[in-house]
């Protein structure tokens, strides 16, 4: 999560199994350290160089082949440049206070309550077929 004060940068996110409104990000590429990685993608996805992103939390959940995915959860208020969308989705700035007015990723607002408070874990499963998010 990039923040300024009580504006957050959002994502618009539209070539993805994953749509909706949500933080840039990404994958880790091989021999690259997770610091790396989120500043890497912050650049590709939002034109913005960022610094010393603080690692805040953790997002689980299973995939559709029964597979652990984990998320390592990053933010900053450190950057520079300027705003630039990518393929991945229009990129923009809202109020904190606008946050649940957008039409969200699904989970995101669970998400984003691990990046705003003290809590420190999203897990996210399926129990006979219902959808289980626990925030810790």
């Amino acid at each position: 999560m990039v923040y300024d004060g009580d504006r957050i940068l959002v994502q618009n996110k539209v070539n993805d199994d994953w749509t909706g409104l949500c933080f840039p990000g990404g994958h880790v590429e091989n021999r690259e350290s997770f610091v790396k990685s989120v500043i890497r993608e912050i650049k590709e996805e939002t034109g913005l160089t960022i610094y010393e992103p603080r690692l805040c939390g953790v997002k689980q959940f299973y995939t559709e082949k029964d597979e652990r995915y984990i998320v390592f959860l990053y933010r900053t208020n450190r950057f520079e440049g300027e705003l630039v969308s990518s393929d991945e989705g229009e990129v923009f700035w809202i109020n904190r206070e606008d946050f649940d007015s957008y039409s969200l990723a699904v989970s995101f607002k669970e998400m984003y309550q691990v990046f705003t408070s003290d809590l420190t874990e999203q897990f996210t499963y399926l129990d006979n077929g219902e959808i289980i998010r626990d925030l810790y």
